[in-house]
């Protein structure tokens, strides 16, 4: 009777949630309407070089959420794509003697294979050289240029006299002219870290030859982002996602706003329309790929073509961006602003994550501060990567990576806490019962497992991935606590009362094992495969939905031989 009554006051509990959820509560946690679809996406890797953890401090994240939504019954649709356009590509075709077609193909594969080995599971992976986004750019440039929103205007442009040639602004360095520092010709990326526009760099020398540059005129067009400030700050009022990519692009949002120029004399990438010497600038095109690749996602299942329309132009799904905090401005000013000029759907929210640094030190591939995606999959499973990325910081805040932080996170957490609970219980109920013993699950229990099931929710809504993993750990420690205290390995010798009772403690704890395995599945998907099949069961636990959590683990189902699910590191 009192089992039947908690299962009706969490009934309860959970059709008031779901009435909850109907809501969108701003001031960086939001909740998500559950009728309404929600499209996912994470940024586009630049495929001019290898993937490295300073990479996936967003992609891991961004499929952890998914996967958390989508146990909570929501629809979901997760894209991404390379980025495949702009100068670094250019630049690094050159010096290997290849084209940007190689580059690109080359590295776009190399990005595959790296989210497939780390359980990065887009419904859709794709590139902005794709026919579809060229066709849905050159569509939404026509339309800014329609609307009024792009203009023609003389401008200054690097020009190397020993190339014979205009420079692009990544083939330009000199001083940034607002701090000083050495800069590139776009951007303060060694200083202030402003965007700079063609002309303004002081010093310039061209990349190529190292030749001092002067500046010459030249014809390109601009977007006129100066005449959204009233709209963006209106806009950003009522952003949701994580408060450092809201307040940062509040605090530019309130100083001038300047126009952009939205063209690039380069050959490679989308021509600008009715000019074939110019293309548009990768700031451009880059962030069209979130439509276009949800447009051949449309296409690839079958659907009608128009289906893409309730994402990008009907308002009846919910878009949430996963950046790095470099391109705040970027997604919450200039993409808003674009999709705002041509009659797009806004982004619902915009989540950032802090930058990494190894050891102290700024992240730097030239400066050799870098881990290598590949060399570290060949050393440890990906799994504790894919933890260690969420546990060691707020997702807000800079991580910095060390091998002895991860070394204590898998020693200390992984095999010390949920690997040993793992292994001791399935290994006890294995030896002396074989399969799920009888018992009913106590009260204590289901409260402690409800209250992490409202936790990891929580954590959702604030997008502070490592509260999620906070909290289902301390599952797994109370699930340790709970099996020492009651002493089982006592119980089994005290007779047949004795043996029952430590069967029914013991399918306590594998009820806590149970809902510590759904709960920490988004965030080591292959690691909790193998406890779920430990446990017996026969469902995906990938497809398994939070309601499973307060569902009592079958009796009299067979366990299998337990392994141990993770291996000490050695400093």
């Amino acid at each position: 009777m009192f089992l039947i009554l908690l299962y009706f006051i969490l009934y309860c509990k959970q059709k008031l949630y779901l009435v909850n959820i109907e809501v969108l509560l701003l001031n960086g946690k939001m909740k998500i309407p559950l009728k309404k679809p929600v499209l996912v996406t994470s940024a586009l890797p630049y495929v001019n070089g290898e993937c490295h953890i300073g990479h996936l401090r967003t992609y891991v994240p961004a499929d952890i959420y998914v996967r958390v939504l989508r146990k909570m019954g929501y629809d979901v649709v997760f894209i991404s794509g390379s980025d495949t356009h702009g100068t670094p590509i250019v630049l690094s075709a050159e010096a290997q003697g290849i084209t940007p077609q190689a580059v690109v193909e080359k590295y776009h594969q190399h990005f595959k294979r790296m989210f497939q080995a780390l359980n990065v599971n887009f419904d859709y992976y794709g590139r902005t050289d794709s026919e579809s986004n060229h066709r849905r750019t050159e569509e939404i440039v026509k339309k800014l240029i329609d609307n009024g929103y792009v203009y023609k205007k003389e401008t200054k442009q690097a020009f190397c006299n020993t190339c014979g040639r205009f420079l692009p602004d990544r083939y330009v360095e000199g001083k940034c002219p607002y701090c000083g520092a050495i800069a590139r010709g776009d951007e303060c990326d060694q200083g202030c870290g402003k965007h700079l526009e063609p002309g303004e760099i002081i010093e310039p020398r061209c990349k190529i030859c190292g030749s001092e540059a002067d500046f010459k005129e030249q014809e390109q067009f601009y977007f006129k982002l100066s005449a959204f400030a009233d709209f963006l700050i209106s806009y950003l009022d009522h952003l949701g996602g994580t408060l450092n990519a809201r307040n940062y692009a509040k605090e530019w949002t309130r100083k001038e706003l300047r126009d952009w120029c939205v063209t690039r004399n380069l050959e490679w990438g989308v021509k600008f329309p009715g000019r074939g010497d110019l293309v548009v600038y990768v700031w451009v095109d880059a962030p069209i790929g979130y439509i276009s690749f949800t447009e051949d996602l449309i296409k690839e299942k079958g659907e009608d073509e128009k289906e893409w329309r309730k994402y990008w132009k009907e308002n009846k799904a919910t878009i949430v961006h996963f950046i790095g905090t470099d391109i705040i401005y970027h997604h919450c000013i200039f993409w808003p602003a674009m999709l705002k000029g041509a009659g797009y759907s806004l982004p619902d929210a915009v989540v950032a994550s802090g930058m990494v640094k190894i050891d102290g030190k700024t992240f730097s591939k030239s400066r050799g501060n870098v881990v290598w995606a590949t060399e570290f999959l060949e050393r440890f499973h990906p799994d504790t990567l894919r933890y260690y990325l969420v546990a060691q910081s707020s997702h807000t805040k800079e991580l910095d990576f060390s091998w002895d932080s991860f070394y204590t996170r898998v020693n200390h957490e992984l095999v010390a806490i949920l690997g040993n609970l793992v292994h001791r219980v399935v290994s006890f109920t294995y030896k002396n019962f074989g399969a799920v013993p009888e018992g009913d699950i106590e009260e204590e229990v289901f409260a402690q497992i409800e209250l992490t099931r409202e936790e990891v929710i929580s954590a959702m809504e604030e997008y502070e991935f490592k509260k999620l993993v906070d909290a289902v750990m301390k599952l797994a420690y109370f699930g340790n606590s709970f099996f020492q205290r009651e002493e089982p390995w006592h119980l089994i010798k005290e007779g047949e009362k004795g043996r029952e009772r430590c069967g029914g403690i013991v399918k306590n704890v594998l009820q806590i094992i149970k809902a510590v395995c759904i709960l920490m599945e988004a965030v080591m998907p292959d690691k909790m495969a193998e406890v779920w099949s430990q446990l017996g069961m026969e469902s995906d636990v990938h497809s398994v939905m939070l309601d499973e959590l307060m569902m009592p683990i079958k009796s009299g189902q067979t366990l299998k031989k337990p392994k141990k699910l993770f291996e000490r590191v050695e400093v």
